[in-house]
């Protein structure tokens, strides 16, 4: 199967879409033709216009002001992705590689860059034959671009230099040239600057968090409904009519989600003796929604960014210009970054809540959920983990886009740190990830000293299901396996 990049609006559904279903690259002949016609005006461009263009004809950042010849316009556009592969840290995971990839092809298929047709047409090549450069999470300031990432990115994709990944291997680009009959793409002048200024580091990362804050909120519904029924919790809290009176779109919709989850409860449905569940019960809605509305809000401004030019100058042959200006600034991204991680952040944290209420020793269930606790510590320090992971999570939600540190001798003097808000966001998505598995380890087993009662259809299946992988705990067992096990059938589950 084929996704053809163009100028009609990618999604980030469709992007999910792409790469569960492993499509093939290709450009669009709108595109092609975008490209080409960007490319051919800016050489008659060069020829013509006699004052300087930055970054065509002079130097970078603070160095605008010198000009280059015309001799040493290629050498220039090398040097300076060389110059600025300055990744440091820890690599960037294979998924958010191979969507840098994906989204800077979209950004230069709008014809605005400058780029060659065959340099557009490298970066789809490395993608589908799974070239995966060597990037690493630390070296930008989100706010020229992702200059530093891009550059590790671009300097084996383009120039054939550095390590990649390919068919699983860490290897030099060069023994991958050899085998596909690759040769180093001559840059052309702009085109440096054109693959190293824009935001699809942050753009990638952000496409990522948002599909999988999606679904740890979809998951974190369904195990809020298990444990609700585990904690033989109320179902008044979550009816259509009181949340009418306060309609907030994810807050209708968490409400809407318990109440199909736990539809056909035989415990649910029980008398209560008890009036009131705690907060991270009975408040479920409002904040699994409020994150909702977090969630999609970042989306929407995310799918603006991937279908956006991003790099400088911008060239727009229509009107006859070569614009200066700031469309790689990475602050629009910076800070629904940070905001996605506030909002998934207290996913994880009312999740602890719950896993904590299932092990206190009330409404009939056992002390640490075990029939015989004292001599079984039971299910007492997975409530640790989750505490101690949820306080991590709370100070990598410390935000990134408030802070600047002005670089280039001060021409770049009001940076947005977006590439901190991205990689930070990322942990967060693992971390809460981690969280919701603990509260399905704690709930399941909880479930269990409601029996011969059972729960909806829906929940017995799931539990079911996650059986296969983690058992009922009688004494005390080693956890971490079971919790790594949890992890991954979250990581695995179809929803």
């Amino acid at each position: 199967m084929i996704h053809y990049i163009s100028s009609e609006r990618l999604t980030i559904a469709r992007i999910k879409e792409i790469v569960e279903k492993h499509y093939t690259l290709a450009l669009s002949e709108d595109a092609k033709e975008r490209i080409s016609r960007c490319r051919a005006y800016l050489d008659k461009k060069m020829e013509t216009q006699k004052e300087p263009i930055y970054g065509v004809t002079t130097g970078f950042g603070s160095l605008c002001n010198i000009s280059i010849s015309k001799e040493q316009l290629s050498q220039l556009q090398k040097n300076l992705v060389m110059s600025h592969a300055c990744g440091v840290g820890d690599e960037v995971p294979a998924e958010i590689v191979r969507l840098m990839l994906l989204l800077k092809a979209q950004n230069f298929s709008y014809g605005f860059s400058g780029a060659q047709l065959i340099t557009v047409q490298r970066l789809i090549d490395c993608y589908n034959n799974d070239v995966l450069p060597v990037v690493y999470q630390q070296g930008s300031l989100g706010a020229s671009g992702d200059l530093c990432p891009l550059a590790n990115l671009m300097l084996p994709a383009i120039l054939g230099i550095g390590d990649v990944y390919y068919k699983g291997q860490r290897t030099d680009v060069s023994k991958v040239y050899a085998e596909l009959g690759w040769k180093p793409i001559e840059l052309h002048s702009k085109e440096g600057l054109a693959l190293l200024n824009g935001t699809q580091f942050m753009s990638a990362y952000a496409v990522w968090c948002v599909l999988k804050a999606q679904r740890l909120s979809q998951q974190a519904d369904q195990l809020l409904s298990l444990s609700l029924d585990a904690f033989d919790g109320r179902i008044e809290p979550f009816y259509e009519a009181l949340h009418m009176v306060r309609p907030h779109k994810g807050q209708l919709e968490t409400a809407r989600n318990v109440r199909h989850y736990l539809e056909g409860s035989e415990i649910i449905r029980q008398h209560k003796e008890h009036v009131q569940d705690p907060y991270s019960f009975r408040c479920a809605p409002q904040v699994h929604g409020a994150a909702k509305d977090t969630i999609a809000y970042v989306a929407s401004v995310v799918e603006t960014e991937i279908n956006s030019t991003t790099d400088n100058p911008v060239v727009l042959p229509d009107e006859d210009m070569v614009i200066s200006g700031g469309h790689f600034h990475g602050e629009p991204l910076a800070m629904v970054l940070d905001f996605l991680a506030i909002g998934v952040a207290e996913i994880g944290s009312i999740s602890e809540r719950r896993t904590y209420q299932l092990i206190d020793g009330k409404r009939g269930l056992p002390s640490f959920l075990v029939a015989k606790p004292g001599l079984n510590s039971g299910f007492m320090i997975p409530q640790y983990a989750a505490a101690s992971i949820v306080s991590q999570t709370k100070q990598l939600c410390t935000p990134a886009s408030v802070d600047s540190i002005p670089s280039s001798q001060n021409q770049e003097d009001l940076v947005s740190m977006g590439a901190n808000a991205a990689t930070k966001c990322y942990k967060v998505m693992e971390n809460v990830e981690r969280v919701l598995a603990i509260e399905l380890f704690n709930a399941a087993q909880a479930l269990e000293f409601r029996r011969p009662l059972k729960s909806s259809p829906f929940i017995e299946d799931m539990v079911a299901r996650y059986r296969k992988v983690v058992n009922f705990i009688d004494i005390d067992e080693v956890m971490y396996r079971h919790i790594h096990a949890s992890v991954r059938f979250l990581q695995e589950q179809e929803l």
